[in-house]
């Protein structure tokens, strides 16, 4: 449900009538090789399009025009090949409204000490054309990603495939919709908030539906459908015997599959992308939505539970930056620690909401009560997740701006079987250690949901805070809270004069 073909990025590169005909063709050129590179290359999901060399303040304002009226345009990569005075940019950079990164690079990758001669420093000048550009992007506070070195390099396509990615995540957010199934938990501050604001900010609208909308759909499942369900779940997953046919939590798992068809249909039918449930409002619902959440998440959907609805809209963008990545990304939970003199961890899990994209080994599907809700015993999938690298993201409304904070952690396995804990679970160590890591987050008010994903990292995060122009606070190995209080308190003053103009 994620396709990204018919998005694309403008390559764009800068010059001048100065240098003549000749040179300008060679410009050119050179700009279209680069493209051919990067297209040629794995690090970039999203196809590069060449674009003519720009000269003069209209041909920039045009492209630049062109770029935000075009649905299939989502950013734009700039390189000042030669020297591109950077006055002429002023009105196109005004009114772009697409991502940019600026590519500071050249075409070659070094210096031909025996043959350079003035025409060849003519036409290589990106080590001042680009810093004349850089400079009118910061004197009109323009965010931007600035990648650096030559175009052929591996690092460099890997930074310009992380900003392609991030720039994929943003586009899905222009038009997600996320579909609000009950409303918020009742009490709870921290998934509250100010959605007018977040579209605003974001482009994702936030609607509120009953769970007698997805019933609906629940009622009208045929048989048909059910049984092909019911087939795929006996191939992916390891049934307990009691879910098998003839067993006596069959009917659980038959429910269940038609809880998640009901899902599917009005999530289809809807144009969602992302969503929320509580279980204060399930209505008619028998059990709590846990298999069809797990399996919908796997398939891209956003999930936010208990009515968070910003962490389901981060899922469904950070879903969508992941494609073809290795690793998965899930909703999330800080549940319970494991504290010891020597080493303390974080146990993550939710009551049954893991993306399975994060499983170790083929999971376990079962069925347990569950102590909260009033339903039925509900079905679920239970595995461990995968070792490695891996951040927690929250996205929270401070009430005067949007605050990303972000954690890197390692999951590592479970010390120990957890034999009587069916549920999807990460046992994983917070950088720099729990004690800092957790009085960080508390500091900063991150939220108790999270994202948690084994690919993407803290860089598309800043990638994502700098388009979006939001906060964003980081606790990596490098954290000490005496700094960290002092990056919130001068943030605090920051965003204040920026949001007063000053």
């Amino acid at each position: 449900m994620i396709d990204s073909s018919k998005k694309e990025i403008w390559f764009v590169t800068g010059s001048q009538h100065l240098y003549g005909d000749d040179t300008l063709n060679q410009v050119a050129e050179n700009s279209k090789e680069i493209v051919k590179g990067f297209n040629a290359s794995s690090h970039l999901p999203i196809k590069i399009i060449y674009k003519p060399t720009v000269k003069t303040p209209d041909e920039i304002t045009n492209v630049c025009q062109e770029a935000n009226i075009s649905k299939s345009c989502i950013g734009i990569i700039t390189w000042m090949h030669t020297f591109s005075p950077a006055k002429m940019w002023i009105n196109g950079l005004t009114i772009l409204n697409k991502p940019l990164c600026h590519l500071h690079t050249q075409f070659n990758a070094e210096i031909p000490w025996k043959s350079i001669d003035m025409d060849f420093m003519n036409l290589n000048q990106s080590a001042h054309g680009d810093r004349e550009f850089g400079f009118m992007m910061t004197r009109m506070r323009k965010k931007r990603k600035v990648v650096v070195g030559h175009w052929q390099d591996e690092r460099v396509q890997y930074k310009v495939g992380v900003w392609s990615r991030v720039v994929l995540g943003w586009d899905e957010l222009q038009h997600l919709k996320v579909a609000r199934i009950g409303d918020n938990m009742r009490e709870v501050a921290v998934t509250e908030g100010d959605k007018v604001a977040a579209q605003m900010r974001f482009g994702f609208s936030v609607n509120g539906f009953d769970s007698s909308d997805v019933v609906k759909h629940i009622n009208e499942v045929t048989d048909t459908d059910l049984n092909k369900l019911l087939a795929i779940y006996e191939e992916s997953y390891d049934l307990t015997p009691s879910l098998k046919i003839g067993g006596a939590q069959r009917d659980s798992l038959i429910e269940a599959a038609k809880i998640e068809l009901g899902f599917r249909a009005f999530l289809e039918e809807g144009g969602f992308n992302a969503f929320t449930d509580t279980f204060e409002n399930l209505g008619e619902l028998k059990q709590l939505p846990g298999l069809a959440v797990q399996r919908l998440m796997a398939d891209g959907y956003g999930f936010g539970a208990e009515g968070d609805w910003r962490t389901a809209a981060m899922l469904r963008a950070i879903k969508v930056m992941n494609v073809g990545l290795k690793g998965g990304v899930s909703f999330m939970e800080d549940y319970t620690y494991h504290f010891t003199p020597q080493k303390s961890y974080v146990l993550g899990s939710h009551m049954l909401e893991i993306c399975p994209s994060i499983a170790e080994g083929k999971p376990s599907c079962e069925v347990h009560p569950l102590g909260i809700g009033g339903k039925e015993d509900p079905a679920r999938l239970v595995f461990n997740s995968t070792t490695g690298d891996a951040i927690n993201v929250s996205l929270v409304d401070m009430g005067t701006r949007f605050r990303l904070i972000v954690n890197e952690v390692e999951a590592i396995k479970p010390l120990e079987d957890l034999p009587n804990l069916p549920v999807a679970r990460v046992l994983w160590d917070a950088k720099p250690s729990l004690e800092v890591a957790a009085t960080a987050w508390i500091l900063a008010g991150g939220a108790h949901h999270t994202v948690f994903s084994q690919s993407i990292t803290s860089e598309y995060m800043e990638d994502f805070a700098d388009i979006a122009g939001i906060e964003l606070l980081v606790i990596d190995e490098k954290t000490t809270v005496r700094d960290f209080k002092d990056k919130i308190n001068a943030n605090e003053a920051y965003y204040h004069m920026f949001q007063h103009g000053l």
